[in-house]
C-alpha cells in the first residue's frame, strides 16, 4: 500500500464486525462508534433491513451497469429527485462522493462553457484530479495542476479568519463583498460555485445561515450555477434540515446537488441531482459501470426507507442537541478545547495548545486516548486539530452520554499532558 495512505492510531485497528452503534476489533474489543466509517454508516451497523436487501439482491444478480434498467435504481432516483427540492430534477448515480463532485463539475463547466470555478476556502470535495483542483485545504491537495481555474472565496469558516470578529449579518455582507470583488477580476463567465453547507474534512465548520442564499443572489445575476456538496451534510444528519442547503434556502434550491456516503450505509453509492437542462447538456455518450449497481441500489432504497420511516432526522436533532450541550459543558473547564460546534449529529471539537494556536498533536493524542476509553472518533480541520463526531443517526441518549463521558476522560488526559491544570 502507498506511504500516503492514512491510517488512524499508532497501532492501527482492524475492525471485524459491528452491530448498531458499536464495532469490534480483531482482538475482540468493543468500541462505541462516533465516526461511522467517515459518516458512511448512517443508520446502524448491520441494519437488518439493509443487509436483507443486499443479500436478497445478491442472490438474484450482482451487476448489470447503467446500460440496463434496474427497478431499484429507478425507484431510488425518483425518491431522491422528489426529496432534493430541485425542480424538474434528474439523478445520475456514481460510486462515491468524489465521482459525484467530478460529474457535477463536468456538467457545470459543459453547461456554462467555462472552466472557471468558485470554491470555498478550507473546502474538500474529493481526491480525483478535478476534485483536488477545487479543494481549498492544503493538507488534502497534493498538486496545483488542474483542468480548472479555481477562485477561492471567504465564508466557510465562521470563527477564524479576517471576518471572525463581525456579527453574523456583517460577516455575510463582508463575504458577499468578497465574492463580488473576486467576480470583478474574472474574464468571461464563471461556471459554478461549489460549496459544502458544512465543511466536513475542514473540521465541521459552517457559515451563518443565509450566506449561500446571499451568494445565490449574486450568482443568479451572472448566470453562475450553484453546486451544493451534500456528501456529508445530506439525509438529515444536521437535524434541522434534510439537506444542508436548506439553511440557506431564501433564494431557492441549488442548481446541482451531490450526495454519497450515508445513503448506502456502507455500500458504495454517490450521485448528482441537477435541473434537467443542466443534467441533459452533455452532447456525448456516458454511462457508469458500477454506479446504479443493483445491489447498492437495493441497499440505498432500504436504507432511505428506514431513515424516513423512523424519523432519524428528528433523532439527530434531539440526541445531537443534547450531545452538543453536554460537550460544551465539558469544554467549559478545559482550555485545550477552543470550540465545540456543529448541528445534529455532525459535531466538531477544536483543540488548541496553551498558546491558543491549533494543536494537531492534541487532536492525535485525544484520538488515541478516546480509543483506549472504547470510543472511535474522527479527525480533521485545516490544521488537523479538530475531532469529528458523526455517529450513526440511530444513536440513543444513553449512548450519547456514554460517548461524552469517554471523550471527557480522553480530553482531560490531553489537558494534563499538554496544558496543565483544567479550569474547575
Amino acid at each position: 500500500m502507498p506511504d500516503w495512505l492514512a491510517l488512524y492510531y499508532r497501532e492501527p485497528v482492524e475492525l471485524t464486525h459491528g452491530e448498531g452503534r458499536h464495532v469490534w476489533d480483531a482482538e475482540g474489543r468493543r468500541y462505541l462508534d462516533f465516526f461511522g466509517g467517515v459518516l458512511t454508516t448512517m443508520t446502524a451497523h448491520a441494519l437488518p433491513e439493509v443487509t436483507k436487501a443486499v443479500a436478497g439482491q445478491a442472490e438474484r444478480i450482482l451487476h448489470t451497469s447503467t446500460l440496463y434498467l434496474d427497478r431499484h435504481m429507478v425507484e431510488l432516483a425518483e425518491r431522491i429527485a422528489a426529496l432534493s427540492g430541485i425542480p424538474d430534477a434528474r439523478v445520475f448515480f456514481t460510486t462515491s462522493g468524489t465521482e459525484a463532485n467530478d460529474a457535477a463539475l463536468l456538467l457545470a463547466t459543459s453547461h456554462r462553457r467555462s472552466n472557471q470555478i468558485l470554491a470555498m476556502r478550507n473546502s474538500y470535495h474529493g481526491r480525483s484530479f478535478s476534485a483536488i483542483g477545487v479543494t481549498g485545504n492544503a493538507s488534502w491537495s497534493p498538486t496545483s495542476l488542474s483542468p480548472l481555474q479555481t477562485l477561492y472565496v471567504h465564508g466557510g469558516v465562521r470563527s477564524r479568519g479576517p471576518y471572525a470578529h463581525l456579527s453574523d449579518g456583517e460577516f455575510i455582507a463582508a463575504c458577499v463583498a468578497d465574492l463580488e470583488d473576486v467576480l470583478g477580476q474574472t474574464h468571461g463567465g464563471v461556471a459554478a460555485l461549489i460549496a459544502e453547507p458544512v465543511q466536513g474534512v475542514g473540521g465541521f465548520t459552517a457559515p451563518p445561515d443565509g450566506l449561500y442564499a446571499a451568494f445565490r443572489e449574486v450568482l443568479d445575476r451572472h448566470g453562475i450555477l450553484w453546486i451544493s456538496d451534500e456528501v456529508q451534510t445530506g439525509w438529515g444528519r444536521t437535524g434541522d434540515h434534510f439537506w444542508g442547503w436548506q439553511a440557506h434556502a431564501a433564494s431557492g434550491p441549488p442548481d446541482l446537488l451531490t450526495f454519497a456516503k450515508g445513503i448506502g450505509n456502507g455500500m458504495s453509492i454517490g450521485g448528482v441531482v441537477a435541473r434537467a437542462d443542466v443534467m441533459n447538456c452533455l452532447d456525448a455518450n456516458s454511462i457508469s459501470t458500477f454506479g446504479g449497481s443493483p445491489v447498492t441500489m437495493a441497499a440505498g432504497l432500504a436504507n432511505l426507507t428506514y431513515l424516513l420511516e423512523h424519523d432519524l432526522q428528528g433523532n439527530a436533532r434531539r440526541v445531537g442537541g443534547l450531545l452538543i450541550e453536554r460537550l460544551r459543558a465539558i469544554a467549559a473547564g478545559l482550555p485545550v478545547v477552543r470550540e465545540v460546534r456543529g448541528r445534529g449529529l455532525m459535531i466538531g471539537v477544536e483543540l488548541v495548545g496553551p498558546d491558543g494556536a491549533p494543536s494537531p498533536d492534541a487532536a492525535s493524542l485525544a484520538l488515541e486516548h478516546a480509543r483506549e476509553q472504547g470510543l472511535l472518533v474522527g479527525k480533521g480541520g485545516r490544521e488537523g486539530n479538530v475531532l469529528r463526531l458523526a455517529p450513526p443517526m440511530t444513536l440513543t441518549v444513553a449512548e450519547a452520554e456514554e460517548g461524552a463521558s469517554m471523550l471527557e476522560a480522553a480530553l482531560r488526559r490531553v489537558q494534563d499532558a499538554t496544558g496543565g491544570e483544567a479550569r474547575p
